[in-house]
């Protein structure tokens, strides 16, 4: 049988309950998961993507234990799904909390079945308890020194403040 291999891109800046969500549920669908960790020059994360690999790696080793699921953390520069094909994926796993998320991923499915025809996106809906959460308000929030606690697994927020 055919391995199954998913892609779950983002800039995971910081990583929070709701991509775990994402990926508790995206190790039930796939063989392996392939958390790719997006860096882009023109932006300046609130975390090196060194610290954002190493929060992945600590949260989601119990999880893929749980699924008996493989899961890889890779760095990624380029397009998403140069980073997805050269991983062996044929899913890319994106998380949707609302129809503003749905109507972006749509376009993206769109011109990515152009770049890569073979590549399959799967969308996850959020669940309820951490539908809310961005890693771009968890950003704000801690940036004017507030309590993200809610938004972030323990181990993140314990790195964060090192």
């Amino acid at each position: 049988m055919k391995m199954r291999i998913g892609f779950y891109p983002g800039s995971f800046d910081p990583l929070t309950n709701g991509h775990v969500d994402i990926i508790d549920r995206a190790c039930g669908l796939v063989d392996r998961l392939v958390i790719g960790v997006g860096v882009h020059a023109q932006k300046s994360p609130m975390l090196a993507a060194a610290e954002r690999v190493r929060m992945i790696d600590e949260i989601t080793g119990p999880i893929a234990a749980g699924h008996e699921t493989e899961v890889a953390i890779m760095e990624f520069d380029g397009l998403m799904v140069d980073a997805a094909l050269a991983s062996g994926a044929g899913i890319v796993i994106r998380g949707l909390r609302d129809t503003t998320d749905y109507n972006y991923e749509m376009q993206m499915v769109g011109m990515n079945a152009r770049l890569a025809p073979d590549l399959q996106t799967v969308f996850l809906p959020s669940s309820p308890a951490v539908r809310h959460i961005s890693a771009t308000l968890v950003r704000q929030i801690a940036g004017m020194g507030g309590d993200i606690s809610h938004f972030v697994p323990a181990r993140v927020l314990e790195l964060m403040e090192m």
